[in-house]
Order: structure tokens, then sequence, then C-alpha cells
């Protein structure tokens, strides 16, 4: 399977995606013209992955900011994440950002895939 290497540009983040390296990350701010496609090759891999996925899978999302339509795609993406054993989501935020904290306080309040917080 491919890695998947986007770079962060002003309006979207940066994605790496690799199963080799068990590095599974999304950050920066996300709020591209048009989130449905821009994050269709995440979306794509991601169900690729989820066919044969690693024993233990980590989905780091580290935004700065994010708009109510990348909200959708990673709530999905999170969604799906509940049914790997093994899988869990760690919520980076920085000290101040409450907004980023609270954000991910009410997906994990959502879902049942385990989140670990962590300040950056």
């Amino acid at each position: 399977m491919n890695a998947l290497n986007l770079k962060e540009a002003q309006y979207s983040p940066k994605v790496i995606l690799n199963k080799k390296d068990g590095i599974f990350e999304i950050s920066g701010r996300s709020l591209p013209e048009d989130s449905d496609e821009f994050y269709a090759p995440v979306v794509a891999w991601f169900k690729e992955y989820f066919q044969a996925p690693n024993p233990t899978t980590v989905l780091s999302i580290q935004f700065q900011y994010f708009n109510s339509a990348t909200a959708k795609i990673i709530y999905g993406l999170m969604h799906t994440l509940q049914s790997i054993p093994g899988a869990s989501v760690e919520w980076c935020y920085h000290q101040d950002d409450e907004d980023i904290l609270e954000a991910g306080q009410e997906f994990e309040s959502e879902l049942t895939v385990p989140f670990t917080f962590k300040e950056i």
C-alpha cells in the first residue's frame, strides 16, 4: 500500500498516511475551497487501509483550525476507526486553544473510538 503525503498549503492541512511506518497524521489549517475534493484521496486511502489495517492505528489530528465541511469528513473517518481493533485518535491542541480542545471532546462524546488528548 502506497503512502499518501499531501503538503500543507494556506487553506489545506498536511496529511501523512503511511501504513508501513505506522504514521497517520492530519495537521494544520483545514478550510479548503472544496473539502470533498481535497479529502477524496484521504478517504480512498483509508478505505483501502481498512481492508487490512495494522495491529495498532493511531490517527493523530493536529488542527490549528478547521471548517464544518472538514469536521464532517474527519468525523466519518473517526467513525470508521471504531470498527478497527486497536484503533485510537490522538487529538492534539495548543494550550491556549480551547476551541480545538472542545471540538475534540465533542467528537469523543459522539464516538466509541478511544481518544487521547495531547497538549502541544
